[in-house]
């Protein structure tokens, strides 16, 4: 396992070949299993990213808790805005989605966790849908991803209760703006500089859910971390650089999770989570809860 994505980019350009090739080999000397088979596994959770997509969009859902649904699918038909028929719009859309799906109980793929699950679906979908990407591209995208989570698990965290939301949906956008930059025709030091880009606008990022439920604000947390993905992605292939290595990135990260208040780590003792609104949301929430299950 790559435990620095230099060391992955120096492999893969030294070779003349993709990260995820180099992802892909790697996986395949560690876990003892096939490149075939670890695509198939790849595949089988594209198939159900883009069915928890294709579920979220619908509208139907809602939490047990009725704080979230039926967002993505506003995005989806809803009034027009400055966005309206770009590919930006649908990513915000299934993201949402996807969350939603979550929110609901549904399946969904950790991506890396279910608190940031929308975001690699959304953007990886949404811009091979725009740009009639084929699947096995957007596999190679997911072995990508891998890559990037793996060294983001080893160096820092993917745990919102060790690392706050930068854990999570910072470490989603880190993924997704690497792999895409990818799957869009990028080299891999630009995909090398999305990650950076990425998670350099996600760092500090509390994990404060109301009542400890997965809900709010991580539903649209997604959105919010597809977005700053997006805006790496077209960075990096504009060929624009950030001068701290993606590898010094995810280690602040890390630096910053361990050294940040136990109330914005997944606690729901601080941030959104302790307003008077979020408190008030999550007494009446839970009390529903307990009644339905009663």
């Amino acid at each position: 396992m790559y435990r620095s994505l230099a060391e992955a980019v120096r492999d893969a350009e030294a070779r003349g070949v993709s990260l995820s090739h180099v992802a892909l080999e790697s996986e395949s000397a560690d876990s003892g299993r096939s490149v075939a088979d670890i695509r198939d596994a790849l595949s089988r959770a594209l198939a159900v990213m883009r069915g928890a997509v294709a579920q979220g969009m619908t509208g139907d859902l809602r939490s047990s808790s009725g704080l979230v649904g039926g967002d993505a699918a506003k995005l989806r038909t809803g009034p027009d805005g400055p966005l309206a028929g770009t590919p930006f719009r649908d990513v915000l859309a299934r993201a949402l989605a996807v969350q939603e799906v979550n929110a609901a109980m549904g399946v969904i793929v950790a991506a890396p966790t279910a608190g940031g699950a929308g975001v690699l679906p959304a953007v990886l979908t949404g811009l091979a849908d725009a740009r009639g990407i084929p699947d096995e591209r957007v596999i190679d995208a997911l072995a990508t991803a891998g890559l990037v989570g793996a060294v983001v698990a080893d160096r820092a965290s993917l745990s919102g209760a060790e690392g706050g939301c930068q854990a999570e949906t910072g470490a989603a956008a880190g993924m997704a703006a690497g792999a895409a930059v990818e799957m869009l025709g990028g080299t891999p030091r630009q995909a090398l500089h999305a990650v950076a880009l990425a998670q350099q606008g996600t760092l500090g990022l509390v994990c404060d859910p109301l009542g400890g439920l997965v809900e709010l604000p991580c539903v649209f947390r997604n959105a919010t971390g597809a977005a700053i993905a997006m805006a790496a992605i077209e960075m990096a292939l504009a060929g624009i650089e950030f001068a701290i290595p993606a590898d010094e990135v995810i280690d602040t990260m890390g630096e910053i999770g361990r050294s940040m208040d136990v109330r914005y780590r997944e606690t729901a003792g601080g941030g959104l989570a302790a307003t008077p609104t979020g408190r008030r949301l999550a007494r009446e929430r839970l009390v529903q809860i307990k009644k339905s299950a009663d």
